[in-house]
């Protein structure tokens, strides 16, 4: 992981730091796709099924749920359990950034993903700088 911005540093120092290093191309990819767009806009206040975005976002049920895996891998979206009060239990997928910063930087990509403030564990937002070398 590379991370020139400083904020970035600071928030690897207060525990929020990536596992992985994202994808650039693969958020890129996301963030060009009209559907992927849609669902981003559609979990941006609350968690929904692939159903439930199949039906808001207009989409076909095999086009959400390759969307909802592409902003996944992306690390766009979020995976969480609903459970029923019938027992039964669905995936509902959440947004899970607030803003994405993408620069050119050392000859290759720089993701920057701000967190929201109510997922991190200080209370701070976070954010992640990866290059693309």
């Amino acid at each position: 992981m590379s991370a020139t911005n400083p904020d970035a540093r600071e928030t690897r120092k207060r525990g929020w730091q990536r596992e992985d290093p994202v994808d650039p191309q693969a958020v890129l990819a996301a963030l060009d796709d009209d559907a992927c767009r849609s669902i981003l806009e559609a979990t941006s206040e609350e968690s929904l099924t692939a159903t439930e975005l199949s039906e808001r976002c207009d989409i076909p049920m095999s086009t959400a749920y390759r969307k909802v895996e592409m902003l996944t891998e992306a690390e766009l979206v979020e995976e969480q359990v609903r459970i029923n009060t019938s027992g039964k239990h669905a995936t509902e997928y959440r947004k899970n950034f607030d803003d994405v910063l993408v620069s050119v930087a050392g000859g290759g990509l720089e993701i920057e993903m701000t967190k929201p403030d109510a997922e991190s564990e200080s209370g701070f937002g976070s954010s992640a700088a990866v290059a693309d070398d």
